[in-house]
């Protein structure tokens, strides 16, 4: 049996609290009375009341200031105030409502319209509170749930692209010495930094070193600093609070938040906004956050794997990435060598992806062409490993099957040959010059267009995005 309602009844006539208390007591409520205004606050507020009759003219304190009082407290702001007065104007009633009164009731008052008012009061008083508890446990359900989601996708992605130290082919000497490093590092905590070109596999070592971590079993959640909109990277790393920012409208749990226990892998981290970097170097050494628009601080327990494609010092030296936060990633640096330091893993490979590229167009694919892998070991790949891949499935769609013919050249090769210069001059050209140079003459091929299945992007097995930085950095524009 539930107990009964707490009404609190203040007048400044005794008459009137003893009709009151009778009246209500009869009915089975609790009643407690004040002949006051000032009365009333420190009772409303030293006790817990479901329902206030409050009269209107009191001499201390009149009933107006008692009901904006307790609408200012956030401890008293609920509790439903119905006022008791002989005033009947207009003007009265409109002010009562605005200082946070729920009905008003003039005397002399029928017993059964009040008891009727009561009633309903409180009974929509209940039925907001349980309203409120429902949405709570609703709120916490949904956060569960998108917490339980975040983490099964981060899970069932780590399934689908679960790699080992088998699926990183070659025998070179500059990768075994790479997959010894990884081996090392492994096993421990330490925050490492992935380096290397585009296309030489950045991401395939991160899960490798995830993969043999002793937080295997925890989820692996992989961030792209090059894909994010740069006013919402905070949010995305750190979560925000409900009504933070325009469009925040609950609660959201960031992917630091999401990882705790497990890894995070930061690829392109070089292009994070140095507005946020300081915010990162934090959580680094005090494993410490706050959400966009929170007040509390967080832990978290999380290893760092970030990845770049670009040269870190130098954007230090421009001012564009902060030197404590690279001290702070540069912990274990692994370089990965380019396609070209590595020339003698390209028959593998091109193996390797001529299987996958069979399964992928339903294709019997069982040889390859001498003429192919000439072709593939003369060029350069500036797009490296992921170029080679885009080759082979392409030379896959245009030829027959049994074999793998040179049905054409990797994209531009044909083109550069025919301007290449001799040997001796083209040796006096830097590395940027001579992808400066291809990179133009893809564009010029595609017709300057960067995404498709036609573009430049594609061609050269980048992401739309690093092609786009490549330009700026190497200064390429249209009129070129």
């Amino acid at each position: 049996m539930s107990a009964p309602a707490n009404i609190l009844a203040v007048d400044d006539t005794p008459q009137n609290l003893k009709l009151l208390g009778d009246l209500l007591a009869a009915k089975g409520y609790a009643v407690a009375t004040a002949a006051g205004g000032r009365e009333a606050l420190k009772m409303v507020r030293a006790g817990k009341f479901d329902l206030v009759l409050l009269d209107v003219m009191m001499p201390d304190l009149d009933g107006f200031s008692v009901c904006e009082g307790l609408r200012a407290d956030d401890a008293t702001r609920d509790i439903p105030v119905i006022f008791l007065t002989a005033l009947d104007d207009t003007f009265d009633k409109v002010r009562a409502f605005s200082a946070g009164a729920v009905d008003f009731i003039t005397k002399p008052f029928r017993s059964e319209e009040l008891l009727a008012r009561v009633g309903t009061h409180l009974a929509l008083r209940q039925v907001r509170r349980s309203l409120e508890e429902q949405n709570a446990r609703l709120r916490e359900e949904i956060e569960a749930h998108n917490r339980s989601k975040g983490t099964i996708e981060c899970l069932v992605e780590e399934i689908r692209s679960s790699h080992d130290f088998g699926d990183i082919l070659g025998e070179s000497p500059a990768l075994t010495r790479l997959l010894e490093q990884v081996g090392l590092v492994a096993a421990t905590d330490s925050t490492v930094l992935i380096l290397g070109e585009t296309g030489t596999g950045k991401e395939l070592i991160a899960r490798a070193i995830y993969s043999h971590s002793l937080r295997r079993d925890r989820p692996l959640i992989k961030i792209n600093c090059a894909a994010l909109p740069r006013e919402l990277v905070e949010s995305e790393l750190f979560g925000h609070e409900k009504g933070a920012f325009t469009g925040a409208t609950q609660l959201r749990r960031g992917r630091f938040e999401l990882a705790d226990g497990g890894t995070i892998f930061l690829d392109e981290v070089g292009e994070l906004p140095l507005e946020t970097q300081p915010k990162l170097l934090r959580v680094l050494q005090e494993q410490e956050f706050e959400r966009v628009g929170g007040t509390h601080s967080l832990r978290t327990d999380v290893r760092l794997i970030a990845a770049t494609n670009r040269d870190l010092q130098q954007q230090v030296g421009a001012g564009t990435f902060r030197s404590d936060l690279y001290y702070r990633l540069n912990v274990f640096p692994l370089a990965l060598p380019s396609l070209r330091e590595r020339r003698e893993d390209i028959p593998r490979l091109i193996q390797h992806f001529l299987a996958r590229a069979g399964r992928k167009l339903g294709k019997s694919l069982a040889g390859i062409a001498p003429a192919l892998i000439d072709r593939a070991m003369a060029y350069d790949w500036p797009g490296n490993v992921r170029e080679l891949e885009n080759y082979v499935e392409r030379a896959a769609i245009l030829g027959k099957p049994p074999v793998l013919e040179a049905t054409e050249p990797p994209a531009g090769q044909a083109r550069n040959a025919a301007a290449r210069p001799a040997a001796s001059q083209l040796s006096s050209k830097s590395l940027e010059d001579v992808e400066r140079s291809h990179i133009l003459q893809v564009l010029e091929q595609t017709q300057w267009a960067i995404e498709g299945e036609r573009g430049a992007a594609r061609v050269l097995g980048l992401n739309p995005s690093t092609l786009r930085g490549r330009l700026r950095k190497l200064g390429i524009r249209k009129n070129s």
